[in-house]
């Protein structure tokens, strides 16, 4: 991958996060994605004091795209099995293993704590870090008014690669999930969310340049 392409993509990472300062909260919302780190950064976050309580949520949400995970459970459990490896008691853990999308993770969240009769006065959302802003904009829709932080593994984007997460995949995906801030925004599933011109700019060139695979019909 060229720097040129990376310099561009790095303009959307840094939009995508949002930079806040995690808070402690009564309930941590561990959202379901094909990278395990989220999960370690929600045991991290239980560790230090940050939540009494994880809900992992995530389903069977992808087959095909660039999101699949062919793993044979859900998001969720798959997300538990890294809890329980980093020593948070499986007692402190709820699973949500239907959602099939962001605003499913927060809402389907919402009636899990209902359920159990756990009204929490604030939420943490461990989350991966491109994914925050998106994240922010749907918990506003979603879950209105509810207190929240946001916490992310702490990873530039070059530190984000990995074997399976390759530069092309995460770039696609990048471009993508920018898309999506404002064609969700208009279909009312989200907040909608300012865009710098450095950031339309930067969108435009690299689906010029050709990655639009994880774009949607709008």
């Amino acid at each position: 991958m060229t720097e040129r392409t990376l310099r561009l993509a790095r303009i959307i990472w840094d939009y995508h996060q949002l930079h806040q300062e995690p808070q402690p909260a009564d309930v941590i919302v561990a959202l379901g994605t094909n990278d395990l780190r989220v999960a370690e950064c929600a045991a991290e976050l239980y560790h230090r004091g940050f939540g009494r309580t994880i809900v992992c949520t995530g389903g069977i949400a992808h087959g095909e795209d660039l999101l699949a995970t062919r793993w044979p459970v859900s998001e969720a459990e798959m997300y538990a099995r890294v809890l329980g490896r980093a020593g948070v008691p499986s007692r402190k853990t709820l699973l949500e293993t239907r959602a099939l999308n962001t605003a499913q993770n927060f809402a389907y969240t919402r009636a899990l704590l209902d359920s159990k009769g756990i009204a929490p006065r604030n939420i943490l959302i461990a989350v991966k870090p491109f994914m925050q802003r998106r994240a922010w904009a749907t918990l506003q829709v979603e879950w209105p008014g509810m207190p929240a932080t946001l916490a992310s593994p702490r990873l530039s984007l070059d530190e984000y690669f990995t074997a399976d997460l390759t530069p092309e995949k995460i770039v696609n995906i990048l471009v993508g999930d920018l898309q999506r801030i404002w064609v969700y925004a208009d279909k009312g599933y989200s907040a909608p969310q300012p865009v710098p011109d450095e950031v339309k700019q930067a969108y435009d060139e690299l689906v010029r340049l050709g990655f639009d695979r994880h774009l949607i019909a709008s």
